[in-house]
């Protein structure tokens, strides 16, 4: 799972929304380096993104902080909100039992407005919706990846 979760070249196979492409996927795994992506939607909409990684515990914790940029690595808002936090914190905790891992992921925004953060709490619900087709495809990655 860590491997999944930190290694381009698997990354690019289920990082993103159903549906979305993966064109760009780079990543300097270390403190302050940066998870670099690029991803095309069906309609041919392009979206850029990074996480500038603060913590790094393999196997079993990665804390990034998360942004929408420009093709440049330029900060941006998001495409569909104008009051959505410039940078949000999330925090992936991975735990194993039973040969099972389990993943929580945690998110809020920092250096945010009173505004960003009350947008941010009302997405929540479409967060988890989004959150669930990116860790399907994780998933469906995964038991491939077990039957190669």
């Amino acid at each position: 799972m860590w491997k999944a979760v930190t290694e381009p070249e698997r990354l690019k196979h289920w990082w993103g929304p159903k549906g979305f492409t993966m064109l760009v996927c780079d990543v300097d795994l270390r403190p302050g380096g940066v998870f670099r992506y690029a991803m095309r939607s069906p309609d041919g909409h392009e979206m850029w993104g990074q996480w500038i990684y603060r913590e790094i515990v393999p196997p079993e914790r990665l804390s990034s902080v998360v942004s929408f940029t420009d093709k440049d690595g330029n900060i941006l808002r998001h495409p569909a909100s104008p009051t959505w936090p410039l940078e949000v914190l999330n925090t992936m905790a991975l735990s194993e039992q039973d040969g099972k891992t389990t993943m929580t992921i945690s998110g809020y925004p920092v250096n945010a407005t009173e505004e960003e953060r009350r947008t941010y709490d009302a997405g929540r619900g479409s967060m988890k919706q989004g959150f669930k087709g990116t860790l399907d495809q994780l998933e469906a990655y995964l038991e491939k990846a077990k039957q190669a």
